[in-house]
């Protein structure tokens, strides 16, 4: 007993010795199980010693020390979270990933380090038992990474079980993981592209959705079984949730974990998922949702579209049209920079020695007048950092008057709320080409597979950038009047777009201003899906913004009546009230906000 006493006692000085030296850290608190440590942030926990007794715990303490220590090396804690992502599974994705671009990083240096890692990873998954799609979402993200980043030799086994999810991930990764092998050493660029690829996925909404489901059916059965059936059924769940705790191993740091911060993890039972895949869905993602094929789709600036001197001239044209609206114009922007610089969300300073009597403190002034501690002075409160995303519908039912009237106002705000300090985007969404373009060709080649999901080639344009100025951007705005821009519209991705853009900002406060004609409209996809696909998509994707993000949404809707996709949206029926309606609205919700946060 003495003698194993010394011998962890030797591997505790030898552990801890390795953790400062990969740390790159002298002062770096190691601690093992339940030892309390004086800094959490300069410190690492590691499993309790006494517990291990055969070669694959020494090899998982080896490991984990040297996971923890890269990553106190090589990653910034500020950074990480400017990117991480909400919900549940996308938080344990996004760690997932920031642990292996460290190991990477680590591990292309130290050779031993490699090794251990590398030995422990294929110890543990010829172990693993996994029950629920969870478990098998985050298992298969992991292996995916470590056998793109890290090189490591694929389990046959688990590759088996896993083969589904590992297609799903090629499907969603297949375009982007060469720029994250060469984002290894740049954090930044790293987290914000591996957060914008996760939350396209959309995990936790679905998660959620059938884990209700789920909660839904089990309530059903209780009430029709009678109460041994019952009983068995909740003592099978409690069994399954266990089996998760213990089974699912997603990052080497919930070795040291309570289990109580495992229940917290959604699952949903792996029954489900062969009726998907009958049906065509995606295992991963939205569950209702999928794109046949992104290949062709593209993201791009104003100025990669046009040359400067088109540009030029087609701002021009918008230029004479807002000439025609010169008083209206000024009017409207005046309206709104002095409602944005009134800041109407006041506050005092009180218990000064001069300003302004404060008639509260009369009866303390009455009883004590030589106490001078009794005036106040008013102080106004700065907005928030704010920004505002402009989307325009790019649609051809858009052409004409609609888009011009959009462009203008989108012109207007830009230049007003610049002036107020409110950082403003203007984005725009449409698709490359009529009627399915090259993804419908691909599908024709690949023999017209049934319920496809979105069929044509996306384009969503950056019109201004929220750092930009206007001045640099003004000529881009001309651009929606270029004559073969204007196409189809799917609404749904264009949100989900702008939402993860907006997502990787840093401004406190965030507004989403949608412009649109309409239903999402794209004749490709619609004839080979349901009728409704592409709007139960927008309505699914509202839904989520405005009940799971901390954005606030508004939509305008012209000549239709938007509220049956957004809960905050306005109709107008003549264009020219477009600009009038788009500032009032936006001036009320800056009003509005101000109001609830008068101290």
């Amino acid at each position: 007993m003495e003698n194993k006493k010394e011998k962890i006692a030797d591997f505790k000085t030898a552990i801890s010795s390795t953790v400062r030296s990969l740390s790159n850290s002298e002062k770096i608190e190691v601690s093992f199980g339940n030892e309390s440590s004086k800094s959490e942030k300069n410190s690492i926990n590691l499993p309790d010693l006494s517990k291990i007794n055969n070669k694959f715990n020494y090899n998982q303490i080896r490991a984990i020390a040297d996971s923890k220590s890269l990553k106190h090396r090589f990653s910034n804690l500020k950074t990480f979270k400017q990117y991480e992502p909400e919900g549940n599974i996308s938080k344990q994705l996004y760690k997932i990933s920031e642990k292996i671009r460290c190991e990477k990083i680590g591990t292309s240096y130290f050779k031993g380090v490699k090794n251990n890692i590398e030995t422990f990873y294929q110890e543990r998954v010829s172990g693993l038992d996994l029950k629920s799609s969870q478990d098998k979402i985050v298992e298969s993200f992991e292996n995916y990474l470590r056998t793109n980043f890290l090189n490591f030799e694929n389990n046959s086994q688990l590759d088996k079980k896993l083969k589904s999810y590992k297609k799903d991930l090629n499907e969603k990764f297949k375009d982007k993981i060469n720029k994250l092998n060469d984002f290894t050493l740049d954090q930044e660029k790293f987290n914000s592209l591996i957060s914008e690829l996760i939350i396209n996925m959309n995990l936790d909404e679905n998660l959620d959705e059938e884990e209700k489901k789920d909660d839904d059916q089990s309530n059903d059965d209780k009430q029709n079984k009678p109460d041994n059936q019952e009983k068995k059924a909740k003592e099978k769940r409690d069994k399954q949730e266990e089996m998760s705790i213990d089974s699912s191993m997603p990052d080497l740091e919930n070795e040291t974990k309570e289990s109580d911060q495992a229940e917290e993890d959604v699952e949903i039972e792996d029954s489900s998922q062969p009726d998907l895949r009958k049906k065509g869905k995606s295992t991963l993602g939205d569950l209702n949702y999928k794109t046949y094929t992104e290949e062709f789709d593209e993201i791009i600036k104003a100025e990669e579209l046009e040359s400067v001197e088109e540009l030029t001239r087609l701002r021009k044209n918008l230029d004479q049209q807002l000439l025609q609206l010169k008083h209206f114009i000024s009017k409207l922007a005046n309206k709104l920079q002095r409602k944005l610089l009134a800041k109407q969300n006041r506050s005092w300073n009180f218990d000064l020695e001069e300003g302004l009597l404060d008639t509260s403190k009369l009866p303390r002034i009455i009883m004590d007048p030589f106490n001078s501690l009794s005036f106040k002075k008013e102080k106004d409160i700065e907005f928030k950092d704010t920004l505002v995303t402009i989307l325009i519908d790019n649609s051809g039912s858009m052409r004409g008057k609609p888009i011009s009237v959009a462009a203008i106002c989108a012109d207007i705000l830009s230049r007003t709320l610049e002036r107020c300090a409110v950082k403003v985007e203007i984005l725009g969404f449409t698709t490359k080409h009529w009627k399915g373009g090259s993804s419908r060709e691909k599908w024709m080649k690949n023999d017209k597979p049934t319920l496809p999901g979105r069929l044509n080639d996306l384009r969503h344009i950056i019109y201004k950038s929220a750092d930009t100025p206007w001045r640099q951007a003004k000529n881009n705005m001309g651009l929606m009047l270029k004559e073969g821009l204007l196409k189809e519209n799917i609404d749904g991705e264009a949100l989900k777009w702008a939402h993860n853009k907006m997502n990787r900002r840093k401004e406190e406060r965030k507004i989403l201003m949608v412009i649109s004609d309409g239903a999402p409209v794209d004749d490709s996809t619609l004839s080979t899906n349901t009728s409704d696909y592409l709007e139960s998509n927008l309505k699914k994707t509202v839904k989520w913004i405005e009940n799971k993000t901390n954005i606030e949404l508004l939509a305008i809707g012209i000549g239709h009546d938007v509220t049956r996709y957004y809960n905050q949206a306005v109709k107008i029926t003549d264009v020219q009230d477009l600009g009038d309606v788009m500032i009032n609205q936006l001036t009320d919700l800056f009003v509005e906000k101000n109001k609830k946060t008068i101290h």
